[in-house]
């Protein structure tokens, strides 16, 4: 039986449309870093290799020894860490604009996936699909800790008005945000569901 984060992890996926305390264990990942404007055409470049490494590693298991520890999964979804650059932060308090967005592209990968098979995936898609992004891309294992976190449902833009929500949330309970980055998991693909209808996972680091 496929393993399906979805049916398995709620508690990290799906979380309620109000804010939340949760825990976050060690998590392995697949990253890419960069900088601008997601809705530029550049964009779609990190997510595309992104999802070549995750789907490669699936390939893999048909013609390599099977790892320890293996069991049969379902492709996690996109994620993204959020800030934005050091010169944008200096400037007047106001809305940044999105080319100074920083961000840190991410899929998350099986426990079992080791850091010389990691290695392995990512020197294969080279040749394979050659990208110069791949050059860029990190295996990386993130520990997040306590987060508050809450399912945005509607467009990016319209982000504030959870931030808001997560932002009380966090004063009533005296939780301390970590810095103002943020991560956001998407559970919706905007080629194809409406703005209005989308479906982005909120979340950041606090302290207690």
């Amino acid at each position: 039986m496929k393993y399906d984060w979805k049916q398995m992890e709620k508690q990290f996926y799906l979380p309620k449309t109000e804010p939340e305390l949760v825990k976050i264990p060690v998590f392995k990942f697949f990253s890419v870093k960069g900088q601008g404007n997601p809705n530029d055409k550049f964009f779609a470049d990190y997510i595309s290799v992104l999802y070549s490494l995750s789907y490669a590693i699936k390939m893999s298991l048909k013609y390599r020894a099977t790892p320890e520890g293996f069991f049969d999964y379902a492709i996690y979804p996109l994620e993204g860490i959020w800030d934005i650059s050091e010169e944008a932060k200096i400037q007047p308090s106001g809305k940044p604009d999105k080319n100074s967005f920083v961000f840190n592209l991410m899929i998350r990968q099986p426990d079992f996936l080791t850091n010389d098979f990691a290695s392995e995936i990512i020197e294969q898609t080279k040749k394979k699909k050659p990208h110069t992004l791949l050059h860029k891309v990190r295996f990386e294992v993130f520990n997040e800790g306590h987060c508050v976190q809450m399912m945005h449902i509607g467009s990016y833009d319209n982000e504030t008005d959870s931030f808001k929500k997560m932002e009380d949330f966090c004063i009533l309970n005296k939780y301390i945000r970590e810095s103002k980055e943020h991560r956001e998991i998407y559970l919706s693909d905007n080629r194809k569901v409406s703005p209005e209808n989308q479906r982005t996972v909120l979340r950041y680091r606090i302290r207690m």
